[in-house]
């Protein structure tokens, strides 16, 4: 995936008043506080922890990485949301933040498209579909023909109601009309878990979770839920591949990027985003995200804003065609 190598001008802020504008130019004057809506630990955590430490090095400030967990990770980017809009508080977000959670959660504490400042998606990735080693399938096709034969033990785990992981279950059922029962566990590690000792035979991961698993031979990786093949599973095909087109529309490509709370100046945006698009082509930081198996993804604040609107829609639309109910 190409980074976008836009550059930007940084004067002309004369429409702000002289004291923000000053410590706009000065900005940052103090350290940055990263908000991960996740534990710590996980692989979103270590993906922002990278990119912290790289951030840091560019705009010569501490970046704080500070971990909210909760509510599928509401609970973090409200509280960047409510930040004051001075560039000291940015949120770690990703797809279930902005696209997926407001559908499935029926007191969303605040409005994706209205509350947030988008600056940069950081890195896309995609679920893959894997099975346990020991069902007898080595495509998509034959795992469609394995659970219409088998009904009763075809199922898929996911990470719990309403993550990527089981919408991505819910929608191959529309896709293919197999009969998968959805199990939910808390968290995908315990579902992945679950998955390799062979108590569920399928599941929707992403690459940097389930990797070890595919080398050690444990599960089988049967296609990627993305329109591109994944560099670090060259030889999986992607759904439209393996015979199931559909996906790409529905929202196939996830993400983590980088938001702030609403009525960051124009100003400051454009210089948060020429620094963060500048850590994107940093060979530490592309070894980093190549190590966990993700791609790159840069875009222009207004690109990104127009993307997060898109993709609030194509997930509401999956979340209604799966008949999840607000909780």
């Amino acid at each position: 995936m190409n980074i976008n190598r836009r550059s930007f001008a940084l004067g002309g802020a004369a429409l702000f008043l002289p004291g923000l504008a000053a410590a706009q130019q000065g900005w940052p004057q103090k350290p940055v506080r990263l908000i991960v809506p996740f534990s710590a630990g996980g692989p979103s955590d270590v993906l922002a922890r990278a990119f912290a430490r790289n951030f840091s090095d560019a705009i010569g400030q501490p970046v704080v990485v500070e971990n909210r967990a909760g509510a599928g990770g509401a609970i973090g980017i409200d509280a960047a949301a409510k930040a004051a809009p001075d560039g000291y508080t940015l949120g770690f977000a990703h797809t279930g933040t902005t696209a997926i959670n407001p559908h499935v959660m029926a007191k969303h504490p605040y409005d994706p498209l209205a509350d947030l400042t988008p600056i940069t998606p950081i890195v896309s990735y995609a679920n893959v579909l894997v099975v346990n080693a020991d069902i007898p399938v080595r495509t998509v096709a034959d795992f469609v023909a394995w659970a219409k034969a088998n009904p009763r033990q075809a199922s898929f785990a996911s990470g719990g109601t309403g993550a990527s992981n089981h919408l991505a279950g819910e929608l191959l059922k529309v896709l293919t009309g197999a009969p998968l029962t959805h199990i939910p566990y808390k968290g995908s590690g315990p579902a992945m878990t679950d998955v390799v000792g062979g108590t569920v035979p399928a599941m929707f991961d992403i690459p940097v979770t389930l990797l070890p698993h595919v080398r050690s031979g444990r599960i089988r990786p049967l296609a990627i839920l993305s329109p591109r093949r994944s560099s670090v599973l060259p030889d999986v095909p992607t759904l439209r591949e393996a015979g199931y087109p559909g996906f790409e529309e529905a929202g196939s490509d996830l993400w983590f990027g980088l938001v702030g709370p609403a009525g960051l100046p124009q100003a400051l945006l454009e210089r948060m985003h020429a620094e963060t698009a500048a850590v994107l082509r940093r060979p530490e930081m592309l070894e980093s995200i190549k190590t966990m198996g993700y791609e790159p993804w840069v875009m222009s604040p207004q690109e990104f804003r127009a993307f997060i609107r898109n993709d609030h829609s194509k997930w509401g639309k999956v979340v209604k065609a799966a008949g999840l109910k607000q909780e």
